[in-house]
């Protein structure tokens, strides 16, 4: 007996770049109203595997196999939002753009009104407040969040009978991703099949219907979500699916020290003029880890783009050791440079995809601290290995490296200036959870191990956050609360933080 007709799938397909398997005979079926979920490490495959649906691989791919998909557009949620927004057009130009090609059946008068009616309605579905005044921003002026959504509004007005959705929920905080989980299921009730990518265990068990477990390119496990969860089967399944929790930092006793970054009076703009920050007072002293955390869109990223010198429109001061940084990223020296370091949130976008890893990764040595080219790479190429990218890795162009990979590189760039604030911006939210736990342990080490360093976390994920020792709570650009990270996350004082913590997911007791 048949079951329902695929609307995607992959026959034993092969992915190989420069004689590297990087997918090896991988078959899945996407079923209409149906989730397929894979799940993997990062550099698993999950994301080459994800693409084939929409006719790409990477450059010089041999592919095997076969791909068969329905005779209708095959809609895209990618990981790295910015990828696929064009920097120089507001965010509701290629919203409109579809929207209009959808409603050339309407009379001539009606259509603009037609159009913006499809646009501000795929905004509401993908969760989106206020999307009217969103549609007159561009890209960089929206969280990573608000960029993730407006493309998944894109992928709804295709009217799309498959949707590849690659990390949905990368930087979204728990209230959210409840949202989007609730948007991607009535997506599939009307008969869109989905493909998920995703590290996020907790996604894929509230989603997907069906999950293949991935490794080095093959499935190892596959199934009925339930039946996987309950009963997994492979060893690397079982070690995904044993999340343990961060553990807590323990605060030194004794005095404490000056801060070594602080910021007083903070409030920044947009270029519009509208206020989106206002932070009165922050303290990070050395050796210690402030959480900055909230909702996608609450002014997270504005603040650590404040704090590197990347968003210059702000009144009031940030302070490196008692001295005022120049506003602008331009007017810091060298040193001043080296010692705010800032590691972004979509890794990719920030490296060239053209040149080896390895070579950008050691330019910052020879850039920030004078190192001769040489001892550059011996100090990059070190430092990637530490961090899991061995020489064969490194040395790879940024166009054949994994999210999570790149994730590494970049913090590995940020380490060779050898800073006094590390300012991470959402690194851990497009990693599986056995490689996000291998990064926590590494910040964890830094800090303890550089008594001069101080790390200013951005993250919408709580249990990230319990590696801090304070935690400052943004809502709707202000600061709601703020002391240190056991207090806010067990005995919340501000309404708004109370939701957060009821909202955060707690794994479920494992026999």
């Amino acid at each position: 007996m048949s079951g329902p007709t695929a609307v995607a799938e992959t026959e034993d397909l092969t992915v190989e770049v420069d004689g590297r398997r990087i997918v090896d005979g991988v078959s899945l079926r996407v079923l209409p109203g149906r989730v397929t979920a894979l799940v993997g490490a990062s550099g698993s495959g999950k994301t080459t595997t994800g693409r084939a649906l929409l006719g790409e691989f990477p450059p010089g791919a041999r592919v095997g196999g076969a791909v068969r998909v329905a005779q209708a557009p095959v809609g895209h949620v990618p990981q790295h939002p910015a990828a696929v927004l064009n920097p120089a057009r507001r965010a509701g130009a290629l919203l409109h753009d579809l929207a209009r090609a959808q409603v050339r059946g309407v009379p001539r008068r009606e259509r603009r009104a037609a159009a913006r009616e499809r646009v501000l309605h795929a905004l509401e579905a993908a969760q989106l407040p206020s999307p009217a005044a969103l549609l007159r921003r561009f890209p960089h002026q929206l969280s990573g969040g608000q960029q993730q959504r407006v493309v998944l509004a894109q992928a709804l007005l295709l009217g799309a009978r498959v949707i590849v959705a690659d990390e949905p929920t990368t930087g979204q905080d728990a209230l959210t991703k409840r949202r989007i989980v609730e948007e991607l299921a009535a997506v599939a009730a009307r008969g869109i099949g989905i493909l998920l990518l995703s590290h996020d265990l907790e996604t894929v068990r509230a989603l997907a219907d069906e999950v293949l477990v991935m490794r080095d390119g093959r499935v190892v496990e596959s199934g009925p979500v339930e039946r996987v969860w309950s009963a997994p089967a492979h060893p690397w399944t079982r070690q995904l699916l044993a999340e343990r929790p961060v553990p807590a930092r323990v605060t030194p006793g004794g005095p404490r020290p000056e801060a070594v970054l602080r910021v007083r009076g903070l409030r920044a703009r947009h270029r519009s003029g509208a206020e989106v920050l206002r932070v009165p007072e922050l303290a990070v002293r050395p050796g210690e880890c402030l959480a900055v955390v909230g909702r996608s869109g609450s002014g997270k990223t504005t603040l650590a783009r404040c704090l590197a010198g990347l968003h210059r429109i702000y009144e009031g001061e940030v302070l490196l050791d008692g001295i005022a940084l120049p506003r602008s990223l331009r007017d810091r020296g060298r040193d001043r440079l080296a010692a705010v370091q800032y590691v972004f949130q979509d890794a990719r976008a920030s490296f060239d995809e053209h040149r080896p890893v390895l070579d950008q990764v050691a330019r910052t040595a020879v850039r920030l601290r004078g190192r001769s080219a040489a001892q550059a790479r011996s100090e990059a190429s070190a430092t990637l290995d530490g961090l899991g990218l061995p020489g064969e890795l490194a040395g790879r162009t940024a166009s054949r490296l994994s999210g999570g990979e790149l994730q590494r590189a970049a913090l590995a760039r940020a380490l060779l200036a050898r800073p006094r604030v590390l300012v991470c911006d959402e690194i851990t939210s497009g990693l599986d959870a056995v490689t996000r736990r291998g990064l926590l342990a590494l910040l964890a080490g830094l800090l303890r191990d550089r008594d001069d360093l101080c790390l200013v976390l951005i993250t919408h994920d709580l249990d990230t956050a319990r590696l801090a020792d304070r935690i400052a709570v943004l809502d709707a650009g202000e600061v709601v609360e703020q002391g240190p990270a056991r207090d806010v996350l067990t005995a919340p004082a501000h309404p708004f933080t109370v939701s957060l913590v009821a909202s955060a997911p707690r794994p479920a007791a494992r026999s």
